[in-house]
C-alpha cells in the first residue's frame, strides 16, 4: 500500500479546496485565478504570493468545439495521483520539513525557469518596437488594452501580437513541484518499477522518470504535445525537474543529514 503521508494529504486538500473554491465563486473561476493564478511581471494582475499560490491551483474550465466550456478535471487528477504516487516516499525518507522545502523550492524553480523563458521572447519584441519609433508606454498601454493607437506595420503587429500573448499569459499547477519530487523518487529508488496507465510494462525509475523529462523537453523545444494539452507550460516542467535534480545532487555530494530533516 502507498503511504499517504500527513504533509502529502494535507497538500492534496488545499489543492482541492482551491479547486473546489474557483468552481464555486466568481464567473469560470475568475475571482481566484485572478488573485492567485501566476501573471506575467510587467502585468498589473502579477502580485509577488502568486509564486507560491498558483502551485495549488489548477485549469478547472476548457473551451469546448461548440463554443462553450467544461469543467477540466484531468490537470488536477493526474498532478494529485502523481503527489499521492511518488509524494509520500520521498517524505518518508526526507522528513516532513524537508520533503516540504523541497516540493516549494521545485515549484520556486519551475516557475521562475518558465518567467525566463517568457521574458526572453518577450523581450525583442519590445526592443524592436521601441526602436522602430514606438515609446515603451505607449507599447504596454496598447498590450494592456488590446487597443492599437496608431498605425503600425504588418512586423510591428506581429511584434506586438507577440508581447501580448506572454504579457497575458498566467500559470497554475502543482506540475513543476510534482517534477521535482520525481526526481527526488527516482534519485531515491532508481530501482523501483513504474509503469505508464497505458503502457502497462514496468521499467525502472531511473530510466522511467528521465524518459518522461526528455518528452517534457522535447515539447518545450518543439511545440508538440504527447501527453498533455498542447497550452501545458513544458518549460516549468523542465524547471522543476532541474531544480529537483541540483538539490538531490547537491544533498547527496554534501551527505546532508542523509538527506532527512525531522
Amino acid at each position: 500500500m502507498i503511504p499517504l503521508t500527513n504533509t502529502v494529504k494535507h497538500l492534496i486538500i488545499i489543492n482541492v479546496i482551491m479547486f473546489v473554491g474557483a468552481l464555486s465563486i466568481g464567473f469560470q473561476g475568475d475571482v481566484f485565478n485572478n488573485l492567485f493564478a501566476l501573471y506575467f511581471p510587467a502585468n498589473d494582475a502579477f502580485k509577488p504570493w502568486q509564486l507560491i499560490t498558483h502551485m495549488f491551483m489548477h485549469a478547472n474550465y476548457v473551451p469546448t468545439p461548440d463554443g462553450g466550456t467544461t469543467i477540466y478535471f484531468a490537470h488536477i487528477l493526474f498532478n494529485m495521483f502523481g503527489l499521492w504516487m511518488f509524494g509520500g516516499e520521498v517524505e518518508r525518507i526526507f522528513g516532513r520539513k524537508k520533503f516540504i522545502f523541497f516540493y516549494i523550492s521545485a515549484g520556486l524553480g519551475a516557475a521562475l525557469l518558465q518567467l525566463g523563458y517568457y521574458y526572453l521572447n518577450y523581450l525583442p519584441s519590445q526592443s524592436f518596437l521601441i526602436e522602430s519609433g514606438i515609446p515603451k508606454d505607449e507599447i504596454i498601454q496598447m498590450i494592456s488594452s488590446n487597443n492599437v493607437s496608431r498605425n503600425i506595420t504588418e512586423t510591428q503587429m506581429s511584434e506586438l501580437q507577440n508581447m501580448f500573448n506572454y504579457f497575458h499569459s498566467s500559470m497554475v499547477g502543482a506540475s513543476g513541484a510534482l517534477m521535482g519530487i520525481l526526481v527526488a523518487f527516482g534519485m531515491l529508488f532508481p530501482d523501483r518499477h513504474l509503469m505508464l496507465i497505458f503502457l502497462p510494462i514496468p521499467i525502472k525509475a531511473k530510466y522511467f522518470i528521465p524518459g518522461i523529462i526528455g518528452l517534457d523537453l522535447i515539447s518545450a523545444i518543439t511545440g508538440a504535445s504527447f501527453f498533455s494539452p498542447s497550452n501545458t507550460a513544458y518549460v516549468a516542467h523542465v524547471g522543476g525537474a532541474l531544480t529537483g535534480f541540483l538539490m538531490m545532487y547537491f544533498w547527496k555530494k554534501n551527505q546532508f543529514d542523509k538527506y532527512r530533516w525531522n
